[in-house]
């Protein structure tokens, strides 16, 4: 089965192009971040998931509890969704829009994983050295994980930098199987 967000990402751009053009990025932002809040709840998973829920009960128990709070537009997107069994993956539509708003405003989010706490001075400086690579400001989050055993580790939307212990290793024994 595909990845999800192989699945999102289509209707995410769908909404994006939408959202720009009529100047609604920031409605769309929070239709979608609704609607992704109802669709991982976990009652409202099992619900999605059930395969005995007939199609136009999920639409209206969706939107019933969604109620006056999404406009006729995220209300035809809920429908579409449910219409074609892609209710489930609203989080990752939601996370793929706000992804693109935040290119389209210059901003890209990293994370930036490290074996050990790193000194605010020390993302700083990886922080800099990504907005000259990226060419735009970015907004990094910090996780401490001690497996990656030093070094460390960088995701910025596709693209990741492994400079971790542990990718180094793996990447010797790929190598070694030849």
């Amino acid at each position: 089965m595909a990845e999800a967000i192989t699945i999102a990402r289509p209707y995410a751009v769908a909404v994006y192009r939408l959202a720009k053009e009529k100047n609604a990025l920031a409605d769309w932002s929070h239709t979608l971040n609704l609607a992704a809040a109802i669709a991982a709840d976990e009652q409202m998973r099992a619900f999605i998931d059930n395969p005995k829920v007939v199609a136009a009960d999920l639409e209206s128990v969706f939107l019933s509890i969604a109620g006056d709070k999404l406009n006729d537009a995220g209300q035809n997107l809920i429908k579409l969704l449910v219409e074609y069994g892609r209710l489930a993956i609203l989080p990752e539509i939601a996370a793929a829009f706000e992804e693109l708003k935040a290119q389209d405003e210059g901003v890209l989010e990293a994370e930036i994983t490290a074996a050990a706490q790193p000194s605010d001075a020390d993302v700083a400086a990886v922080v800099k050295r990504l907005e000259t690579r990226f060419g735009k400001k970015i907004e990094a989050s910090v996780k401490v994980d001690p497996e990656i055993i030093g070094g460390i580790k960088i995701v910025v939307g596709d693209t990741v930098i492994d400079a971790s212990v542990r990718g180094q290793l793996q990447e010797l024994a790929y190598t070694l199987k030849g």
